[in-house]
């Protein structure tokens, strides 16, 4: 976290604790300050560019509030023959997820932005990764199921937990179906900036001596 409580240096506009690791596991101090902005009024598009919407609406309500900080924001989503898949919100949904994606090859999106309000910044980038399944059983759809993971995950999965077992091949960034593609995130940060390396483990930020 940031030192300075009233003005940080970096916010992640996000209350997904798989981003909040990404990020501290790269090294990097920020705030966690999430919004709630209503996803549903965005209508569903082509991915990139509706995970790109989402991720700059999310950061941009943070912004407004922090106008002198970066935020962050990000959006993922999981999709399949054009078809933009949400959460599953019964298991009748989690099956249905699943048997889409067994055995076949699906794309992760994850929309990254930028901004800071004070000067007129919004950067907006989209990741995509392929994801292969394996051949799933009914047994192994089954027992995921029951294990309530795939209810407040993309797609019914989460690669980074239970649901890694599903996995056969990725093509393309691992963190980017975590939920952010950490890589190009620092990039962007540091190509902006925002920051740089610091003399220890962490970066420094670019304001601060």
């Amino acid at each position: 976290m940031s030192n300075n409580k009233t003005t940080p240096d970096l916010i992640l506009a996000s209350q997904s604790p798989r981003r909040k690791d990404l990020l501290e596991q790269a090294g990097i101090a920020f705030d966690v300050i999430p919004g709630n902005f209503d996803e549903d009024s965005v209508p569903l598009g082509e991915p990139e560019s509706y995970a790109k919407v989402l991720a700059v609406e999310k950061a941009k309500q943070i912004a407004d509030q922090y106008p002198d900080t970066w935020v962050i924001g990000a959006d993922t989503v999981v999709c399949i023959d054009d078809a933009v898949l949400g959460k599953p919100g019964s298991q009748q949904d989690a099956r249905r997820m699943l048997n889409q994606l067994n055995g076949r090859t699906h794309q992760v999106v994850t929309g990254y932005a930028l901004v800071h309000k004070y000067r007129l910044k919004i950067i907006a980038h989209a990741v995509r990764t392929d994801v292969r399944f394996k051949a799933l059983s009914e047994k192994e759809i089954e027992w995921y199921i029951r294990t309530s993971e795939p209810f407040d995950k993309a797609g019914g999965y989460a690669i980074q937990g239970l649901g890694t077992f599903l996995v056969k091949e990725i093509n393309g960034s691992y963190t980017n179906v975590v939920g952010l593609p950490v890589c190009e995130v620092i990039e962007l940060l540091y190509q902006e900036g925002v920051m740089r390396p610091g003399p220890g483990e962490q970066w420094t930020f670019s304001s601060k001596e």
